[in-house]
């Protein structure tokens, strides 16, 4: 799953991410209507070797691919979580084609609920 969270929220939380045991392959994706990058992802490698933290920005959705076994990550959000406000996007979803390392094997059936973006998804308005 990658979550973010709806448009016109009241507290929509910016964050960042820092992976404390383990490796990850962490991303970002851009859900900004009016954004150059709007539906454009970024990622890393962050692991408990590389000390790397990413600061997930406002209107930017979040996901990430655990590389290793026994992954721990902490994330400091700016606001309080509303589980009321959460979406996903589908982690497989060809219109943003993120390109795991890894095959995305392991998915829970929430995730996999998740629809694809359609050609009417204009993004999140971000004040």
């Amino acid at each position: 799953m990658i979550p973010w969270y709806v448009p016109d929220f009241p507290s929509r939380p910016r964050f960042p991410v820092t992976c404390l045991k383990g490796e990850v392959f962490d991303v970002a994706i851009d859900l900004r209507r009016t954004s150059p990058t709007f539906l454009r992802w970024h990622a890393v490698h962050l692991g408990a070797d590389n000390h790397r933290t990413l600061a997930i920005p406002e209107g930017f959705a979040h996901g990430f691919q655990t590389l290793t076994d026994n992954c721990e990550l902490i994330y400091l959000h700016t606001a309080a979580y509303h589980p009321e406000a959460e979406a996903g996007l589908n982690a497989l979803d060809p219109r943003i084609a993120i390109n795991w390392p890894r095959p995305v094997s392991e998915i829970s059936v929430r995730d996999r609920q998740h629809a694809l973006l359609d050609d009417g998804y204009t993004g999140i308005r971000v004040t």
